[in-house]
């Protein structure tokens, strides 16, 4: 849009691009002018001093995007596209680079608040007058802001921006409604909105202080005015002075996770539901397949509930987990050790063979497994002997996910070590997820590729009944072999060998590179378990198999599919 332009111009003709390119420039050099000050008013939802930071990495990420798509269509030259097309993707670009580059709660909406905004631009009519045009789409951002939050809260940047699309609407149906008075209007009202903040949110009040993300919306309102009308707005009382010293509250939530997701809108609604179970601060943004998620969550464990959220219905990428108590540095651990700063896992083995090869890959092992769960203080000591600030945890058996949770919920409460649980059910997808490890990578990103690897390892089992019982497969009677996928009992047999081949190819049947063969203690269990990867080999010339001996009881065989 621009100041004065007749109606009817197109939307993505050289003028308007180059107004919108000052406006966000302007918006970039306001937030950087204040971030210091944004932050220091951060109180809310988490008090760690990062709003203003967050908002200004968001605006310059959809500027950068916005300006290399502009310099590819100059380069380009005027007869490369069609102009309608040129403008689409112009506008598509702010709008990405808001919702890629969006860090934080704040950042976030912000995006969201953005990309409502260009898509209301990108779409109007060369009889709709620009006043009209502003007052809609600030309509569209404040209901963008408030539907990409799971919980809306009063007192935050949800109401400055609705406060400021009340206000562009009421001026924008007055005769003589002009561009400049529509957003002189709106800055205006933000700023009213803004410092009845702490009338509505008592974390702010009780620290004397208006809301940072409203501030943040409310210097872009006003950056945007005075470029176009040439006048500075009048700053609202106590808008702009935070105290000295802004008494912070104690943090609510241990961790912030954010991912980018590809997904289907149609499982959007379902994933804000789940993540509103596990945290609060819950704000999912985004369009067509592609999300930006965020949440704030208590302990580790939610942590890697939160990315398997997403894992269920999409595809998530570029992982970021943040500990609140790290941000402020908060960092000591008290485990009575010098922790080593390295990342390490704790595994739990069946067997002493599946030992040896999670202690071989560097992982520090409990003894437990099918029948045998080890103790929650046995779990707490592996995960202090580990002398490191973050510990994943393999469960590798479904028994001994419940008390691994609560070793890890006691060790991050009582010890201040950062713990992952990855619910691995068996001990072929703790191998799986271990042979993905990379201590390099980020901490979330780490996570979330070894649970991915851990769910897509197939993995199944043969044993032998003990008594008689009736399982998903019918009743078996004592010495019957049973074969089982993903837990389940869905073969029962008298011949072991072919009871675990007919396993095996259920679970190739769904395809497979690389089969992994553990044989248990039990008499012939090796010769058992050479016999199936030749039958891998042989049935199955393209894939991979290797054996293992695990020494697990219970179970001759264990095998997994990837």
């Amino acid at each position: 849009m621009q100041t004065g332009r007749p109606v009817g111009q197109p939307v993505g003709d050289p003028t308007t691009i180059a107004t919108v390119r000052r406006l966000v420039e302007r918006g970039v050099h306001a937030l950087a002018a204040l971030r210091e000050e944004i932050d220091a008013l951060n109180v809310y939802p988490v008090a760690d001093g990062d709003t203003g930071t967050n908002m200004l990495l968001t605006l310059t990420a959809a500027r950068d995007t916005f300006e290399r798509q502009i310099g590819q269509v100059e380069s380009d030259g005027p007869e490369s596209s069609d102009e309608s097309i040129v403008a689409l993707s112009t506008w598509s670009a702010l709008s990405r680079g808001g919702l890629l580059g969006a860090r934080g709660n704040s950042g976030v909406i912000l995006s969201q608040w953005i990309s409502a905004l260009v898509q209301r631009l990108s779409v109007r009519t060369s009889e709709e007058p620009d006043a009209e045009v502003l007052a809609a789409a600030l309509r569209l951002a404040a209901d963008a802001a408030y539907d990409a939050v799971g919980k809306p809260v009063e007192g935050t940047m949800l109401t400055v921006a609705r406060a400021a699309a009340d206000a562009a609407s009421v001026a924008a149906g007055h005769p003589d409604a002009s561009l400049e008075n529509v957003l002189a209007e709106a800055a205006r009202a933000a700023r009213s909105a803004l410092a009845r903040t702490p009338e509505q949110l008592s974390v702010l009040a009780e620290a004397g202080v208006v809301d940072a993300g409203g501030l943040g919306l409310c210097v872009l309102l006003d950056a945007a005015s005075e470029a176009l009308t040439g006048e500075a707005p009048i700053a609202a009382s106590g808008v702009s002075a935070p105290p000295a010293t802004p008494a912070a509250p104690a943090f609510g939530a241990a961790y912030e996770v954010m991912y980018l997701l590809d997904a289907d809108e149609s499982r959007i609604a379902g994933l804000k539901q789940r993540l509103g179970q596990l945290g609060d601060s819950v704000t999912v943004a985004g369009s067509d397949r592609l999300w930006h998620v965020h949440v704030h969550v208590d302990d580790a464990i939610s942590v890697g509930t939160a990315i398997e959220a997403g894992i269920e219905i999409g595809r998530p990428h570029r992982v970021q987990v943040t500990s609140f108590a790290d941000q402020i540095g908060n960092q000591t651990a008290q485990t009575g050790q010098t922790a080593t700063g390295q990342r390490r896992i704790v595994a739990i083995a069946a067997g002493p063979g599946l030992r040896a090869l999670f202690e071989a890959a560097g992982a520090v092992v409990v003894d437990g497994g099918p029948g045998g769960s080890p103790s929650t203080q046995s779990l707490v000591e592996a995960i202090l002997r580990c002398a490191a600030t973050e510990v994943v945890v393999l469960t590798n058996d479904e028994d001994s996910v419940p008390v691994a949770q609560a070793a890890a919920q006691r060790v991050e409460s009582e010890n201040g070590v950062r713990v992952a649980l990855i619910p691995t059910r068996a001990q072929v997808q703790g191998l799986a997820a271990l042979a993905v490890h990379d201590a390099e990578r980020g901490f979330g990103p780490d996570v979330l590729e070894m649970t991915a690897t851990a769910r897509h390892a197939r993995h199944g089992a043969v044993t032998v009944a003990t008594r008689r019982a009736m399982t998903a497969a019918g009743p078996c009677e004592p010495d019957d072999v049973l074969g089982a996928v993903e837990g389940d009992f869905v073969i029962i047999g008298d011949e072991q060998y072919a009871v675990a081949t007919a396993i095996l190819a259920r679970l190739l049947g769904g395809g497979g590179e690389l089969v992994t063969i553990v044989s248990g203690s039990d008499p012939g269990a090796a010769e058992l378990a050479e016999r199936c990867r030749a039958w891998v080999e042989q049935t199955h010339p393209l894939v991979d198999a290797v054996v293992y001996d695990g020494g697990q009881d219970r179970y001759p065989l264990l095998v997994g599919v990837e």
